[in-house]
């Protein structure tokens, strides 16, 4: 089963420097276009059957780019949506770096949790019954002989995570981010296994600030 995860195009937040967390920012009209130009370049070599989007607006956005013919089955799962922020949520990255409460140092978030918010952990304890989710899918698809391809839209942080669990590393997780419609592919072998991911990218450069 071959998985695509796409970071959602730029957002309104992204513009100005927000930490938007899960507040319901759209795409910006770069994002419109960079969602339209990459999810072209990306079908001139990739086919997919269904997508699975987070609920917030930024991502379902994102996800209709992708479906060209208008007749792709989508799939809204909460497990994907980003990370709750807290206090911290629509306010500038200006303006949280400057809190004490904010911790600066991306390698140290496993179990810091902003006030109101969500930690790193949390944020994998929700994807677990999601991949458990795809687990089922593949093995259907194993006894069918199919092989389902999957895009999957969704966030930054929650981008760290996933890649994480498929890379079997937590608590370690990635740094990096990926940049907005940065899709990372594998092919899906189940919970606890080391996946190999190839990259690809489209857009302008950008920095992931998160």
């Amino acid at each position: 089963m071959r998985l695509y995860f796409v970071r959602h195009a730029q957002s309104e937040a992204n513009t100005f420097d927000i930490l938007a967390g899960q507040m319901d920012y759209p795409l910006s009209k770069q994002g419109f276009a960079d969602a339209d130009f990459v999810a072209r370049s990306f079908l001139a070599n990739h086919a997919i059957d269904t997508i699975i989007s987070s609920p917030l607006l930024r991502a379902r956005q994102t996800a209709s780019a992708f479906d060209r013919s208008g007749d792709l089955p989508l799939e809204i799962d909460s497990a994907l949506i980003e990370q709750d922020m807290g206090v911290f949520a629509g306010k500038t990255y200006a303006e949280v770096e400057s809190d004490p409460q904010y911790e600066m140092d991306k390698a140290r978030r496993w179990e810091w949790t902003p006030p109101h918010g969500e930690s790193y952990r949390m944020i994998a304890e929700r994807l677990v019954p999601f991949f458990v989710r795809l687990d089922a899918r593949r093995q259907r698809a194993l006894r069918d002989h199919t092989e389902p391809r999957l895009l999957i839209v969704t966030h930054a942080v929650t981008l760290r995570l996933i890649t994480a669990i498929l890379q079997n590393s937590l608590p370690v997780y990635p740094t990096k981010l990926l940049r907005n419609s940065e899709i990372l592919q594998t092919d899906y072998q189940g919970l606890g296994v080391k996946h190999e991911l190839i990259g690809h990218y489209y857009g302008q450069e950008q920095d992931a600030k998160a």
